[in-house]
């Protein structure tokens, strides 16, 4: 059987101790910027190179985070640390900005790259593309079944890796916008705040709605060694040394007797020693598909969006100045020193809280509780004073005791300038028009935008609407193939392969010519040359640098992405290519999306979070999609983007009437401010701590 590389979180040098002393193969970690876990404590440049240089000689290998998008304005800062990289001979980089590859193709082509889990990356044509662009890995997205692994896996000579313990995204891998639409803080950037783990209520329910278990593929790694995946991968970069030493002496076990005798009794015990991990409850995900109308077991709205051990509720509160609370303990053993976590009944406050009194009576356990905690607020243990081994081990420092000569670090180097192709065909102009695009999500739409008939509509292509352009409709639509461009979904898993391999010739006949592409594995299906593709605004072309490699694919359009600002627009584009660009001016954007249809959940459309913020929950065959009350709306700046150069804009429509559809489309002739609106991240852009 084919071995597996077991690769570990490392958050901080003790947690990188932690990873090689239990049994890690590899560790991933990350710098001090440009990584999906800015929050952790990551690694200072001596402390990178003195780490790069013992794991080396251990031979145990390294693979760093630059897996966010950067803006025009850090290319710089991208190049020097590249460049540093490539000096320092790190085993990979694992990315998910187009512009990395790009970059790096170009000027360092001695750097290995790993495809990021952000990069949205569930099917065989996806994987096969980048390794045309010199992707040696890539770690696939994590909402995908065991038989899709396995085609992916027949497909392609690739390496694969696969996310095998640790915290979930609700969302599909590298499409949410929650936290980035709440305040700048995106996921797409390492600063994710979580929100789909908050607590959320509407009229009948209440609770943890979106907030996943934790992945748990212990007991089927002999599953995915035999489909031949070539990596095993645990999260937690934000985790303790403590956490990340069980979950990777637990996979260790279990990886070093694969296929022997004593398999079945290594899952056994390595189940026993995650017994005790702090986390949440576990899941397999989609590894295993639910059949239809099943109930998925990896949400559970009873169950608190944070980690630990569930203690309980406050029953009591013995008096204003000792703090001390009762609460069912649930066979639970505490000592002074541990670690609890008090959530407020409404979820409106959580605060960590390390016990600095304990005492039973007969009444029960009263331990110590922060100011402002009261009567049912729930308490979960966190980190246990003792660990989570029954005896401790001491994990030998991985980095050399003096750093000073270590002493490299990135230059001051400016990114190399380029300009990119800016030829402009009578013919492309004739197919995208410069004006007003509107976007809808369903065929019968086309009736109601009819009235104020824009340039071109946009048509999200769904099962819904393949059922209706494919099948035996009568009648025709109030739009030609001509004028519609058909919007692919940005989620492209690899049981969807076969279907579009069908769909896309069929839809060719009928005049359909024009797509809108969200996903590299959308692009082999359009070869012919005879379609003209637009990249969308989930292919993330926030810098130059990824308009490059868009273009490299034979693409020159693209929808600005739904996070950006006027700032990163203006810099991104240069003057004489501000004709390619399609601006996002109003729409209600995907929070996030989800592979799943959550009707058999939940039967409500609106709901609520403890701030009052609104937003709904649209259930399809397709999947599930949380869009917010208020829409994101720059109507009002059309004409200082037409100054600019810039000359399609897009409305997306969702849950409109005509007569809203109307008054929208009323106040773009205008250029009018419309009321109760977001401006998303058009004007302060992303959260900046400096």
């Amino acid at each position: 059987m084919k071995s597996l590389e077991l690769l570990a979180p490392a958050g901080s040098p003790e947690a990188l101790n932690a990873a090689v002393g239990a049994g890690a193969d590899a560790v991933y970690l990350g710098l001090k910027n440009f990584n999906a876990r800015m929050r952790s404590a990551n690694f200072g440049y001596a402390q990178f190179e003195g780490a790069l240089g013992a794991l080396h000689r251990m031979k145990r290998k390294v693979y760093v985070t630059v897996n966010t998008v950067f803006e025009q304005r850090e290319a710089d800062r991208m190049y020097q640390l590249l460049k540093y990289l490539d000096r320092l001979g790190p085993d990979g980089l694992i990315v998910q900005d187009f512009g990395v590859i790009a970059m790096v193709r170009e000027h360092f082509p001695g750097i290995k790259l790993h495809a990021s889990t952000q990069m949205n990356i569930a099917s065989v044509r996806g994987v096969n593309l980048l390794s045309k662009y010199g992707i040696s890995r890539t770690v696939l997205a994590r909402e995908l079944s065991l038989p899709e692994i396995q085609d992916i896996r027949m497909g392609t000579n690739a390496e694969l890796e696969i996310f095998v313990h640790g915290a979930l995204c609700v969302s599909a891998s590298g499409l949410c916008l929650f936290s980035s639409y709440l305040g700048g803080k995106s996921a797409n950037r390492g600063l994710c705040t979580q929100a789909c783990r908050r607590f959320y209520h509407q009229s009948a329910q209440q609770g943890y709605f979106f907030s996943p278990g934790d992945l748990q593929l212990l007991e089927n790694l002999p599953a995915l060694a035999s489909a031949g995946v070539n990596a095993c991968k645990i999260e937690g970069r934000m985790k303790s040394p403590d956490y990340v030493g069980t979950v990777v002496s637990a996979y260790r076990l279990v990886l070093d007797a694969l296929g022997g005798t004593g398999e079945s009794a290594a899952i056994e015990e390595a189940q026993k020693i995650l017994l005790g991990d702090f986390a949440r409850g576990k899941t397999s995900f989609y590894f295993f598909p639910c059949k239809k109308n099943e109930k998925p077991d990896w949400l559970k709205p009873e169950q608190s969006g944070g980690t630990g051990i569930p203690l309980g509720k406050i029953l009591k509160v013995k008096g204003p100045d000792r703090g001390f609370l009762a609460f069912s303990s649930a066979g639970k053993e505490l000592t002074l020193g541990d670690s609890v976590r008090l959530h407020r009944a409404d979820d409106s406050e959580r605060q960590s809280h390390k016990l600095t009194a304990l005492e039973k009576d007969a009444e029960g356990t009263w331990i110590s509780i922060p100011e402002g905690f009261s009567i049912g607020d729930e308490v979960y243990l966190i980190q246990s004073k003792a660990g989570f081994f029954p005896k401790k081990p001491f994990f030998h420092p991985v980095l050399p005791r003096n750093l000073d000569s270590y002493s490299h670090a990135p230059g001051h180097d400016s990114a190399p300038v380029f300009s990119l192709p800016v030829e402009k065909t009578e013919k492309k102009r004739k197919k995208f028009p410069p004006g007003m695009y509107v976007q809808i999500s369903q065929v019968e739409d086309l009736y109601m935008i009819q009235s104020v008939r824009p340039e071109r509509v946009l048509l999200d292509y769904t099962r819904k609407t393949a059922e209706h352009l494919l099948g035996d409709r009568p009648g025709p639509l109030p739009f030609s193939p001509q004028e519609l461009i058909l919007v692919l979904d940005p989620y492209f898993p690899q049981d969807m392969e076969p279907t579009f391999a069908e769909e896309i010739p069929a839809l060719r006949e009928l005049g359909y010519r024009c797509f809108v592409v969200n996903n590299l594995g959308h692009f082999s299906y359009f070869r012919s040359g005879e379609e003209d593709l637009i990249a969308g605004p989930y292919l993330y072309v926030f810098n130059r640098w990824a308009n490059k490699f868009i273009a490299d694919l034979g693409i020159r359009y693209f929808v600005s992405p739904l996070e950006n600002n006027r700032q990163n627009l203006e810099r991104t584009v240069e003057p004489n290519r501000r004709g390619f660009a399609f601006i996002p001016v109003f729409g209600y954007p995907a929070l996030f999306r989800l592979r799943a249809d959550l009707r058999g959940i939940y039967d409500f459309g609106g709901f609520s979070d403890s701030r009052g913020q609104r937003f709904f929950l649209e259930n399809e065959r397709d999947g599930s999609i949380v869009t917010p009350e208020r829409p994101f709306s720059i109507v009002d700046k059309i004409p200082f983007l037409q100054e600019a150069g810039f000359e399609r804009f897009i409305v997306a429509l969702k849950r409109m009437k005509k007569k809203d559809y109307k008054e929208v489309m009323q106040a773009v002739a205008k250029a009018a401010p419309l009321p109760n609106i977001s401006r998303f991240n058009w004007k302060d852009g992303f959260y900046r701590s400096d």
